[in-house]
């Protein structure tokens, strides 16, 4: 569920270009009058808006709010301007291949849909001539590098259908490989988790719950490290409940000193459309306080404003 508040009777793309004209023009940039534009526009509008701006002033909109904006809430808008697709091929390129960031990469491609990642990989081609496996092989390594192909070329079911005896002979087979066993046999983790839909992951969860007495996240736990168990543990908690992964998230990056803006905006931006309703009641449930005033005492000014205008009311 989107927590996007699209005005009633939305303006024209033409009258927002207008708009947004008038807002960079003269000295200085009327930066509420952006944000109260851009904000409340889904990603339709917010193209259309771009080929009226192009096609009136033969400049990318794109640009303009570059020049116009700075630091923390021009990344932020700039993620916002593309539609998802194009969004997550942006933030892909730039953290396997600028900076390395290799957990945000994981967590974008673990949390996405199979019909997702397969639009995904086609955008990501024709935005940068070069294919996404072929990014993720040269930046990543071991079997976090195989977990990642794997799991962005096995095509998966999204029906809730599920295989009781598969889940339960996964389970068993997931048991052996890991826990079981001095060592562990990563290939066996990587085929299941990135073969099995979520539902059947689910189903294989709890049977590795019945018989074997703890969740089989924590044997993940146990039995793996670093980037291979981060990708891993996305997909057992995406499978399961993926707003409460992203809850979780969204907590990582504003708990202690000091705030993981990249990881703020990358989650409030990709999950707007998509889920952040979900997610504002998971991080109460979990955290006793709204993401909203969580948000709200981590950032300032016009990057807070921003950030709360896609966040919704208060709830």
């Amino acid at each position: 569920m989107s927590t996007l508040i699209v005005p009633p009777a939305p303006a024209s793309p033409r009258d927002d270009a207008i708009q947004l004209y008038r807002a960079f023009k003269g000295f200085g940039c009327d930066t509420s009058a952006v944000i109260n534009i851009l904000a409340h526009r889904d990603a339709t509008q917010r193209s259309y808006i771009q080929h009226e701006y192009r096609a009136m002033y033969s400049e990318d909109l794109l640009n303009r709010l570059s020049s116009e904006l700075s630091g923390k809430l021009e990344n932020a808008v700039l993620l916002w301007m593309h539609d998802p697709a194009g969004r997550d091929a942006v933030i892909l390129r730039q953290t396997l291949v600028v900076d390395r960031n290799l957990e945000a990469a994981t967590e974008v491609i673990c949390s996405r849909l199979p019909s997702q990642l397969q639009y995904l990989k086609q955008i990501y081609h024709s935005k940068f001539g070069v294919y996404l496996e072929h990014d993720i092989e040269r930046n990543t390594s071991g079997d976090h590098k195989k977990i990642l192909l794997a799991y962005i070329s096995c095509p998966r079911l999204e029906g809730p259908e599920v295989n009781r005896e598969m889940a339960e002979k996964d389970a068993k087979v997931l048991y052996k490989a890991g826990e079981k066993k001095l060592g562990t046999d990563e290939k066996t983790f990587i085929q299941i988790f990135s073969e099995r839909s979520a539902a059947q992951l689910n189903a294989t969860s709890s049977y590795y719950h019945d018989m074997y007495g703890h969740s089989l996240k924590k044997a993940v736990k146990n039995e793996t490290s670093g980037n291979f168990r981060y990708a891993l543990l996305t997909i057992a908690q995406c499978a399961q409940n993926p707003a409460k992964y992203f809850a979780k998230v969204l907590h990582r990056a504003m708990k202690g000193l000091g705030t993981n803006d990249s990881a703020l905006i990358r989650v409030v931006v990709t999950r707007t459309e998509i889920d952040m309703q979900y997610i504002k009641v998971e991080y109460l449930k979990k955290y006793k306080k709204t993401l909203n005033d969580a948000v709200h005492s981590e950032t300032s000014g016009h990057y807070r404003a921003f950030l709360l205008a896609l966040l919704g009311p208060n709830q």
